[in-house]
């Protein structure tokens, strides 16, 4: 009797013990998943969401998707509506660069630790785009112009002050010699707004991502004076001289992913891992970044938080490098 209840009481300590070290419970969305997009219709980032959009519900696992723009603050106004939502993960949002430029120039309150990071899906690097009827031809000759009059052009980028387009107009400014802020820019609230002004006449020289000017330049309407790739890249792009090819040292990239809200469980966390890695498996994702002139670079959620500390470190020194934190 006292083996019985000796044993007795062993197994019923291994069931509380594998109760304990059980795997975590799966979760799958139950209502709609809005996507939260941190600018206009029509830009980088909404082309992101909408391609997205487009492949979660492919996936059953997915009642609904929708996309919500919230312009403004340079992505402040979305990234406080995902804010409030905490830890609902239902509610994911675009991001790049800017969320980290953002908090580094202290615009907001938010900062990346104030949210779940998701994935990176894909890296972009920006193209300097005039009006075809410019008389500024090339890299080289945006350079001599800065030299004569660096406020003689107005550049245009979307859609936060300091971002990765404001970077780019800095190393532009250096390697002519000329201080970066004494560069004359307009913000736009998306890249596809800027590129308006650009094609009206109302700006002189565009920086941001190369979907937004290819269409444009293919029909005459606009010209690509450099991409800011390390060399020269391929399909839609293999035309586009690089800046380093034309002696000036301009190279940097974008990347796109989405957060979630602070507060996200692991298991919604995995949910999100699997969905990502599965939506740009198939041949649709493949077509899309040809397209869009996007390069493929995919981290998962533990990958892109890692990215996120190491960008941070490395967008507060060039900031600092070209001045925009001093001129803050």
């Amino acid at each position: 009797m006292r083996f019985r209840k000796a044993f007795g009481v062993f197994a019923a300590g291994c069931a509380t013990l594998a109760a304990g070290i059980a795997p975590a419970q799966e979760w799958k969305p139950g209502k709609n998943v809005e996507i939260v997009v941190a600018s206009a219709a029509g830009g980088s980032s909404d082309r992101t969401a909408r391609v997205l959009q487009r492949l979660l519900q492919a996936n059953a696992a997915f009642p609904s998707v929708s996309v919500n723009n919230r312009a403004g603050g340079g992505g402040t106004v979305a990234w406080t509506y995902l804010a409030q939502r905490a830890p609902d993960a239902h509610f994911i949002a675009t991001f790049s660069p800017t969320l980290l430029t953002n908090q580094i120039l202290r615009i907001g309150t938010l900062s990346h630790q104030d949210f779940t990071p998701l994935s990176i899906l894909l890296r972009e690097y920006p193209v300097v785009t005039v009006n075809a009827d410019s008389p500024v031809t090339s890299g080289k000759v945006l350079l001599e112009r800065i030299r004569k009059d660096p406020a003689s052009l107005s550049f245009a980028f979307a859609s936060s002050v300091g971002n990765h387009n404001h970077v780019i107009i800095g190393m532009i400014f250096k390697a002519a010699g000329v201080d970066p802020g004494k560069a004359k820019v307009v913000i736009e609230k998306s890249g596809a707004s800027a590129m308006t002004a650009v094609l009206g006449g109302h700006i002189d020289v565009l920086v941001g991502a190369p979907a937004n000017a290819l269409p444009h330049v293919e029909a005459g309407k606009a010209r690509i004076l450099g991409i800011t790739a390390p060399q020269r890249q391929a399909g839609r792009l293999a035309a586009l001289p690089t800046f380093r090819e034309q002696g000036i040292d301009a190279v940097f990239f974008s990347w796109r992913g989405f957060i979630g809200p602070k507060g996200m469980t692991p298991p919604q966390i995995s949910f999100w891992d699997q969905a990502f890695a599965k939506a740009i498996q198939g041949e649709d994702w493949k077509q899309d970044v040809e397209k869009n002139a996007w390069a493929e670079d995919y981290m998962p959620s533990a990958e892109t938080r890692r990215h996120l500390e190491s960008e941070y470190e490395l967008m507060s020194k060039m900031l600092a490098d070209l001045g925009v934190l001093t001129k803050q």
